[in-house]
């Protein structure tokens, strides 16, 4: 066989012996891909607030759906004033923290936590407020661990909880002391390293086992805590706190704020204040309106009925119809 009829019948069978190909399958028109660079649409920027040498007033609404869902007694005539109450305050590298609440005379508001960034110059809220709240103690262990106590005040206060930090206080979790409802407030704690901390509570009234105060201890960052004593009388802490003595909060009666003081060797130096009256909580007023006056009533046109006498024996006539004149 000549050799250009062998390689013509070797490239036939190499053809026949190759795998078909199959066509890729038509796309699914029911099918939408979503974008995995989708951009999540951005939130609002926090407001700042400056301190330019007067006390600060923090923004503040109190209206009619607020009034009612607090079960406040506010009126037009008589609206419930509102303060600032500052509680707790504390350094964490280049941030200042201050903890605090929002209240009338009577009612517990929103919480309120501020940071500034650059020694009192400037504050903004990281959270946002929460209902009926109230926060006090704050602690740093370090440069990023760090822990707020707080509990929701109504009638009684309940549900303690503590407010982690683990960046510095760049964001921060909610977690639950119990894990359940329950009535109480946190008194004191203390973490003394990011795992081991101590806390104790305040039932504000006598409980099942008998005592009113509760002691706890935690080995996980605050995570979750182990109920350690309870007793009727009050407990004191193993390891409390040492006071602070960089920076402390003082109410001045002359301006009617709280003045933000850092330590120095010199004295108590003043960084910032804030206002303590907030606003008022008022009822919307509504203007009455009297209703508008009735239509005035269309006077009926009356037809005019002359009668001619007619002839005698004769039915009198009906002349045609004369309307009055307006």
């Amino acid at each position: 066989m000549p050799l250009l009829l062998r390689c013509f019948f070797v490239l036939v069978l190499l053809a026949n012996l190759a795998p078909a190909q199959v066509p890729p399958p038509k796309p699914d028109p029911a099918f939408v891909p979503i974008p995995s660079d989708k951009e999540e649409p951005e939130k609002p920027a926090k407001p700042i607030y400056t301190y330019e040498g007067k006390p600060i007033k923090l923004p503040f609404e109190c209206g009619e759906k607020d009034i009612e869902a607090f079960g406040l007694a506010c009126s037009s005539d008589e609206p419930c004033e509102t303060y600032l109450e500052l509680s707790g305050v504390e350094q964490a590298n280049q941030r200042l923290f201050l903890t605090g609440n929002l209240h009338t005379s009577t009612t517990t508001l929103w919480s309120v936590l501020l940071v500034s960034e650059d020694g009192g110059a400037t504050w903004s809220e990281p959270i946002d407020r929460m209902r009926s709240t109230g926060l006090e103690q704050i602690q740093f262990v370090d440069l990023e661990y760090g822990w707020i106590g707080g509990q929701q005040l109504q009638a009684l206060p309940r549900d303690p909880f503590l407010l982690v930090t683990t960046n510095g206080g760049v964001s921060w979790r909610k977690q639950s002391i119990s894990g359940e409802p329950r009535v109480g407030a946190i008194e004191r704690f203390y973490f003394e390293d990011r795992k081991n901390g101590f806390l104790l509570i305040d039932r504000t009234q006598t409980g099942d086992s008998g005592g009113r105060h509760e002691y706890h201890e935690s080995n996980t960052g605050g995570d979750s805590w182990g109920l350690r004593q309870v007793s009727d009388k009050p407990i004191a802490l193993k390891r409390p706190r040492l006071p602070n003595l960089s920076w402390r909060i003082r109410p001045d009666a002359r301006t009617q704020s709280f003045r933000i003081e850092r330590g120095t060797p010199k004295g108590w130096q003043m960084i910032a204040s804030f206002l303590v009256k907030m606003g008022e909580c008022r009822m919307e007023e509504y203007e009455l309106k009297e209703p508008p006056p009735p239509p005035p009533e269309t006077e009926q046109k009356e037809d005019l009925i002359i009668v001619v006498p007619s002839e005698p024996g004769k039915t009198p006539r009906r002349p045609p119809t004369l309307k009055k004149k307006k």
